[in-house]
């Protein structure tokens, strides 16, 4: 990690995060003694595992610019479906349809052969140390940081979990969600208005496909009509990307203006209506978000500082979902998309 320069910078906020990030988080689950999650769990037992993600990734990006999103997602995905424990990469054994194939993964997540180079790597290096759980934390920490956006301490320590649930995936906040839907999908793990809006910031970056605007362009909730809190402007744009009969999977930035850059111009994208999905405009335009995400994402869009500071400290949060620490109940794979032999 970078050292702090002036205390508003982002990376003197970054600081901060790593600093209030230091202390390990206890968890306790199933009547077990508490567990903890630590920023330095592989200091002794893997001491380069953050410098070898970085080396995967930092390759994968030459080739593929929207890698650095598509990590972030993928973290993301994992954590909200039974806490992380890299349930997400399993493919399906055993009769068991996993993650992978549910609706709001199949055909749009990505990234899993740069996991799976990661996990390479560091067998290599310390054989049966680092879970794919902790992977996707440390990956989607680093994909932000290279992005221009804030860096944490990662608490690492999680296990693999031995199984995916294919039916809690489908559950997943979705492109089409209204607000009160969104809020009450991050209330039930217990994530409140500021990680919503803060955690939804990660559309800052990556692409997206036509098939999830096109009923806002065209047929919006069965109206024949446009989303009316569509910019004008945007939507003539969009159209002419997604026209009424193009194909669904062609893809857009969820940013026109660096698309490839973590910085603040989601939220300042969404005080003109400029949000590509419905889920990202409803923080601003629902009725009921004035008293509630409006707010913070008008805080978001004025200070790239504050939004930096929450994501990292909505990223920590959400690291903790769940994390699997007892050796009965998960593992560290071999590989990532298979549980270990007996």
């Amino acid at each position: 990690m970078a050292s702090s320069s002036s205390p508003s910078s982002p990376i003197a906020l970054a600081t901060l995060a790593v600093l209030l990030a230091a202390v390990c988080l206890l968890h306790a689950g199933g009547g077990a003694a508490a567990e903890e999650l630590c920023v330095d769990y592989y200091d002794d037992t893997c001491p380069g595992a953050y410098k070898i993600v970085q080396r995967v990734l930092v390759q994968a990006q030459r080739s593929d610019p929207r890698i650095f999103a598509s990590l972030m997602r993928l973290h993301f995905h994992d954590c909200f479906v039974q806490g992380c424990d890299a349930s997400l990469l399993l493919d399906t054994f055993d009769g068991m349809e996993t993650e992978k194939d549910a609706t709001p993964n199949k055909g749009s997540a990505r990234g899993y052969n740069v996991v799976d180079a990661a996990k390479a790597a560091l067998e290599a290096a310390c054989p049966g140390v680092v879970s794919c759980a902790d992977i996707l934390a440390i990956a989607a920490e680093i994909s932000v940081e290279l992005s221009g956006g804030p860096g944490w301490g990662v608490l690492l320590g999680r296990l693999d979990g031995f199984t995916s649930n294919f039916q809690e995936a489908g559950n997943l906040p979705g492109p089409f969600d209204g607000l009160p839907l969104l809020k009450q999908k991050f209330v039930n793990l217990g994530l409140d208005n500021t990680d919503l809006v803060a955690l939804s910031g990660a559309h800052t970056f990556g692409r997206v496909q036509c098939q999830f605007v096109t009923d806002r362009l065209y047929n919006f909730s069965g109206t024949n009509r446009p989303d009316p809190t569509l910019n004008p402007a945007y939507r003539a744009f969009l159209s002419q990307r997604c026209p009424r009969n193009g194909v669904g999977s062609s893809l857009n930035d969820f940013d026109p203006t660096t698309p490839d850059r973590f910085d603040k111009n989601y939220f300042t994208n969404l005080e003109v209506n400029r949000g590509f999905l419905q889920s990202d405009q409803e923080l601003k335009s629902d009725p009921g978000a004035a008293g509630t995400t409006a707010p913070i994402v008008d805080r978001f869009a004025g200070s790239q500082d504050a939004f930096f500071k929450a994501f990292a400290q909505s990223m920590i949060k959400m690291g903790n979902l769940g994390p699997i620490r007892n050796p009965s109940q998960g593992e560290v794979r071999n590989r990532c998309a298979f549980v270990n032999p007996d």
